[in-house]
């Protein structure tokens, strides 16, 4: 099954969507698209997506819809990406994003167009968005994959072939054997750091690689929603009962954004994991003192007192005596009711 999750410009859900397993994200995409123009009435919208969601088809259908959108590039199988838009020597603009925990990132941004080549052409327009950072880590990550390939290459080739990660670095093999083309490692070195995006918006170039960096708060809904919320497994067997169970995930993912919003603005800082433990330990007794009746919650642990305090909430409070009327009575002590027998026959005929 796949699940789907729409947010709007400050990450808080939408709506949700689930489909089958074998279906791919690019024709789920423009189902979505329809749905939320039809159901909330939207006018003008932009779609923005990574590479996956990226054909010449899904273009195509969101141009004749009239939409904008800002997907991601495959750099490494699209040829005039590859061929044309890295090419471009231009500079880059420098551009400094603010970090949700605090610090920094620094981009580097050009904008490039293809084949605008005077009337009746139809250009075509890139962002090329440069991450020095990031950079520094895949060249590191390819040199630890090129150190480890040598070492195979000693041991024997034949069972690098499947390795994906090694095998786009090998030559073609020469008298039975492979070796590490170094063409291929200058190639995969161009796209270090390098991320391009296919837009039709009309933005501001900076506007359109801004836009484009909220997708983290997609990917942390769902490292919410299948860590923190526990969503998976699901140990359902009809359909209605794992539409239901995901929907649930759903509302606590709401739910959860609210609470951030609202711990934000009052200054709390405190992680997830804390904020569920020390919940969790928010817990109150019944105490039976002759024929009085108490109820004793302990001191709020951790920031579980701020917590209370920033949604609004009041604590009970730590003493309090509790009316002297009879408790009502245990249900599990009651004795299970009656199963209606089979009637008579002719019990319930005229």
């Amino acid at each position: 099954m796949i699940v789907g999750v729409v947010l709007d410009d400050a990450g808080r859900p939408i709506c949700s969507e689930t489909w089958p397993g074998n279906a791919t994200d690019v024709k789920a995409l423009l189902p979505v698209v329809n749905r939320l123009r039809e159901r909330f009435g939207i006018a003008r919208m932009c779609v923005v997506a990574d590479c996956g969601m990226i054909s010449v088809e899904t273009m195509a259908e969101l141009e004749a819809l009239g939409l904008e959108y800002i997907l991601g590039a495959r750099e490494h199988s699209d040829s005039e990406v590859r061929e044309v838009v890295l090419a471009d020597n231009r500079p880059m603009v420098p551009l400094v994003v603010a970090r949700i925990r605090g610090g920094e990132t620094a981009l580097e941004v050009k904008e490039v167009v293809v084949g605008d080549w005077g009337p009746g052409c139809k250009p075509r327009r890139y962002v090329v968005c440069f991450n020095p950072e990031e950079a520094k880590r895949d060249a590191a990550a390819r040199a630890a994959i090129l150190d480890s390939l040598r070492g195979k290459l000693q041991e024997g080739d034949k069972q690098l072939v499947g390795n994906a990660g090694y095998r786009r670095f090998l030559a073609t093999p020469r008298e039975g054997q492979f070796a590490i083309d170094p063409a291929r490692v200058a190639e995969d070195a161009r796209s270090d750091g390098l991320y391009v995006l296919r837009t039709n918006s009309k933005l501001p170039f900076l506007s359109v690689a801004l836009a484009y960096r909220q997708l983290w708060k997609v990917e942390a809904i769902f490292r919410t929603a299948k860590s923190i919320l526990e969503t998976r497994p699901i140990h359902h067997q009809s359909d209605a009962a794992i539409a239901g169970h995901l929907f649930c995930s759903f509302l606590a993912l709401l739910l959860r954004k609210d609470l951030d919003e609202r711990l934000a603005a009052a200054g709390v800082t405190a992680e997830w994991a804390d904020i569920v433990r020390d919940l969790d330990r928010v817990e109150q007794i019944t105490v039976e003192q002759g024929t009085k009746r108490y109820v004793l919650r302990r001191q709020a642990p951790g920031c579980a007192g701020s917590l209370f305090q920033a949604v609004g909430v009041a604590l009970p409070p730590l003493l309090r005596q509790l009316s002297s009327n009879p408790p009502p009575p245990n249900p599990a002590a009651m004795p299970p009711p009656k199963r209606r027998g089979r009637p008579r026959r002719g019990a319930t005929s005229p």
